[in-house]
């Protein structure tokens, strides 16, 4: 089975999505979306030098998604204040170096995508040298506690979402 359906997960989400979008549940379209489930992994498992991402805590993943939205909602609203109503000469706009434990690639683009998604902070760049991250922060408070931040509400949940438990230390 694993050599026709290697992804099940990946197919069964990519059929429910080709059904979603039709807004169709009709014997065509079940056919057409378990087909493209099906096809798609196969055709396309070249272009995953990593294979897919597996997932070792889906329930951190829902906790951190949640925290995440919360984030995002709240620094809206911090951002439009700032825009609004600050004196935009005592905005303080800068970039800060935040070094990251994390090296899956899958986690990586995970927290790029959390961090750009909120308003006010900009992913610019790992920096190889030392793995740090290079963030730019619209208006800078503290610059530790945006390191704080970043490692423990983001990395540390996506170590145990993306990587083994044997590479990041903690006991099986």
């Amino acid at each position: 089975m694993t050599r026709w359906l290697p992804y099940p997960w990946v197919s069964l989400t990519l059929c429910a999505l080709w059904l979603l979008l039709n807004q169709a549940f009709d014997l065509a379209s079940i056919l057409l979306g378990a087909l493209l489930g099906i096809a798609l992994p196969l055709l396309l498992r070249g272009l995953q030098p990593f294979g897919y991402p597996r997932l070792h805590a889906p329930l951190t993943l829902l906790r951190l998604l949640g925290m995440a939205s919360v984030e995002v909602v709240r620094s809206c609203f911090n951002v439009c204040r700032i825009i609004l109503f600050a004196n935009h000469a005592a905005v303080k706009s800068e970039f800060i170096r935040i070094p990251l434990t994390m090296r899956d690639p899958y986690g990586l683009a995970m927290l790029s995508c959390l961090i750009n998604m909120t308003p006010g902070t900009v992913w610019v760049e790992i920096l190889p040298e030392r793995y740090e991250l290079s963030l730019h922060v619209f208006d800078l408070h503290d610059e530790q506690w945006w390191i704080d931040t970043i490692k423990t509400r983001y990395e540390r949940p996506l170590i145990d979402i993306f990587e083994p438990r044997s590479t990041h230390g903690d006991p099986a």
